[in-house]
């Protein structure tokens, strides 16, 4: 207790990592069938305002969220990413779209196809993460639809801060901004650049005020989702932009963002976005 005015001068990055630590590393001795326990000491000895700041709240009862992920040559990474997912203790369905991949890939995937929460799509020729999405999306059932890329490049572990918005009623549509602050690789300078030329654009036609258009972290309510998920064309990364445009159009929709950690990866270690991806982005962001 006498630790408790020190706690309420962190800000809030400080407190996700505090709660991440205490709630996702257990003390020697102690398995992680303690966490609801220790959860509820938390509760108790912080003051709802600060609890609310560390993300500690409960989920609605029967809550569910789809994580859609699009995969495109993806072994080295793929068992990781979803022993994470599973690990960011929000119950989903996981839904993996496999985009024509070349590589092991296919392999693992036939591996999880008897898993209860996966279910395994795939394409037949490579068309892109717009088409991954749009199949992925075309099968979701849980209240919210995640946008998880299936490479290390964002962490699952934020789920909970992300659906914060959405489950107190604040958010239909939530997006993850790289560039609010929270702590990340360094990105090159002309990445940086084109990203925030994109954004602002986009901004224009949507008259949203969004700091990262193309982060890969959307989390849209379903029933929103749907509403626009059959006038989705985009095949590739121009998604991104098309997906906000029509979103933002839909009276009434609610958009919240939220910074995230985000650890860039190089071209040779398998990251797709091309020059060409960010032309088109540009024009994405005019057209719709």
């Amino acid at each position: 207790m006498q630790r408790k005015p020190e706690i309420d001068k962190m800000t809030d990055d400080e407190l996700r990592r505090l709660a991440a630590r205490y709630l996702a590393d257990p003390p020697a001795g102690e398995d992680r069938d303690s966490l609801s326990e220790r959860d509820e000491l938390l509760r108790r000895l912080l003051a709802p305002d600060v609890r609310r700041r560390m993300g500690i709240y409960s989920l609605p009862e029967n809550f569910r969220a789809s994580v859609v992920i699009p995969v495109y040559n993806e072994a080295a990474t793929l068992d990781l990413v979803l022993e994470r997912v599973r690990a960011a203790g929000v119950p989903c369905e996981i839904i993996l779209v496999d985009d024509a991949s070349t590589d092991a890939t296919p392999e693992i995937l036939d591996r999880r196809r008897s898993e209860p929460d996966v279910i395994v799509l795939r394409h037949e020729r490579n068309r892109g993460k717009g088409a991954a999405l749009r199949t992925g999306f075309a099968q979701a059932r849980g209240d919210v639809v995640i946008v998880q890329d299936a490479d290390l490049e964002y962490d699952p572990a934020q789920y909970r801060t992300l659906l914060q918005p959405i489950v107190e009623d604040r958010a239909d549509v939530v997006y993850g901004s790289r560039f609010l602050g929270a702590e990340h690789s360094v990105p090159t300078f002309w990445h940086h650049t084109a990203n925030r030329l994109i954004t602002a654009l986009s901004n224009l036609r949507t008259n949203l005020k969004l700091t990262d258009v193309e982060t890969c972290y959307k989390i849209v309510r379903r029933n929103v989702l749907e509403q626009v998920v059959d006038r989705l064309r985009e095949d590739r990364f121009g998604i991104e932009l098309e997906l906000t445009a029509r979103l933002a159009r839909l009276p009434g929709v609610r958009f919240y963002e939220l910074p995230i950690r985000y650890t860039a990866r190089s071209y040779a270690a398998g990251k797709k976005i091309r020059m060409r991806d960010g032309i088109h982005a540009i024009w994405c962001a005019l057209r719709y």
